[in-house]
């Protein structure tokens, strides 16, 4: 594990407000709104917002993260609302998930490390269900003019770590794409994405 990776998000997670807001992503939140509920994977997840939102409306939610700070404020966000999230702290690769074990891959603001990220992009494809969905929103190659306007917009500052229509395609070559696109967003989400930015959204369908 990279600790100098590790070390930044669980410094940040100690902070004693939430990073990014206990509100879900509003594209995760228009998303989940039109399913049925299911078996739900959150990747990245952080302080457990959008898991946390998820398992409110009756999904079978389990998320994912390095971060053993972030867990706890999930934990706590998850009490505070009365839900359950299996919340797991590790690698993708040594967690064991079962291959097409879920109905949804929820992938909002997963930067992963360039080196890992196509492998952990097709490690998240092989865990969904045959028709199950990934959603996806992440910074793209366009938000650095954005980020560089306005610090606060957070986001990665090189765009090795930004995510590309073209970068999607690759790792979820075989997907009924509902949406991809690159488009201009207002951000309101916590203390570290606040105002506009270039996001890549992705949704879809596992053939």
């Amino acid at each position: 594990m990279n600790k100098e990776w590790l070390n930044k998000w669980n410094s940040r997670y100690e902070e004693k407000e939430y990073a990014y807001g206990e509100e879900p992503n509003v594209y995760l939140r228009e998303q989940l709104s039109s399913l049925d509920k299911g078996r739900i994977l959150f990747a990245a997840e952080g302080e457990g917002r959008n898991a946390v939102y998820a398992a409110k409306l009756g999904w079978d939610t389990i998320a994912f993260d390095i971060s053993i700070e972030g867990k706890k404020k999930a934990d706590a966000l998850a009490k505070k609302h009365g839900v359950a999230v299996n919340y797991i702290i590790g690698e993708l690769p040594e967690l064991g998930f079962q291959e097409e074990s879920f109905d949804t891959i929820a992938l909002i603001y997963a930067h992963f490390p360039p080196p890992i990220r196509s492998i952990y992009h097709q490690i998240l494809g092989s865990l969904l269900k045959k028709d199950g969905r990934i959603i996806l929103e992440a910074f793209g190659p366009n938000h650095l003019p954005y980020r560089a306007k306005n610090p606060a917009v957070g986001g990665p500052n090189n765009l090795g770590s930004l995510i590309s229509l073209e970068e999607v395609k690759k790792d979820f070559p075989n997907y009924e794409i509902i949406t991809l696109t690159e488009e201009v967003v207002s951000l309101d989400e916590g203390l570290y994405h606040k105002g506009e930015g270039s996001v890549t959204r992705f949704v879809g369908i596992k053939k």
